[in-house]
């Protein structure tokens, strides 16, 4: 079953922030109580419609069914979706920054079948040729082992504190290009 990956379309905002939660909140039980997963999907996961409109956010399908969806980004934003902005977003210097691969999350009925790799592989390409030589990314619990993988190394681990008060665990990691 060959994964085809595209652009991801504003229309599809919706079906994308659906499959999101239930990436999160089938996919991440292991890693974070009941009350982080609530949370998270409410101040933090979503798709950052900005990725969109820049052309950097993918979805991946298999046999026409939406399996996942992800992106990277020239700018300055590590992680969150829309409801989790609060300002400007500027863009990244591909000569001294990384860019950044955001907001990963694959359909539970899809995982571990390849649809996280070819959409990274799409990122991956596209960052080099926008003249990036380094990632970076915030990657959640479930989606280290992935990104560790894949090449990228794990710096610090982090616990941002949302506006409900619950923390949600997060590894920094990077990669050359």
């Amino acid at each position: 079953m060959p994964v085809h990956t595209r652009p991801a379309r504003l229309g599809e905002v919706a079906e994308l922030n659906a499959l999101i939660e239930q990436s999160v909140r089938q996919l991440s039980v292991a890693y974070y109580a009941p009350a982080q997963i609530d949370s998270a999907l409410r101040y933090v996961f979503g798709v950052d419609t900005q990725l969109i409109i820049d052309g950097t956010y993918y979805v991946a399908e298999i046999d026409g069914h939406l399996a996942g969806c992800g992106g990277w980004s020239r700018r300055h934003t590590l992680y969150g979706g829309d409801q989790h902005k609060v300002a400007a977003d500027p863009l990244l210097d591909p000569a001294q920054d990384a860019a950044r691969i955001r907001a990963f999350f694959v359909h539970p009925s899809w995982a571990r079948q390849g649809v996280g790799r070819a959409i990274l592989a799409v990122c991956e390409a596209a960052a080099r040729q926008a003249g990036f030589q380094r990632l970076e990314l915030a990657a959640t619990l479930p989606g280290e082992p992935l990104y560790a993988a894949l090449g990228y190394a794990a710096g610090a681990r982090l616990s941002p504190v949302l506006p409900d008060g619950q923390t949600l665990p997060i590894v920094q990691m990077h990669k050359q290009l």
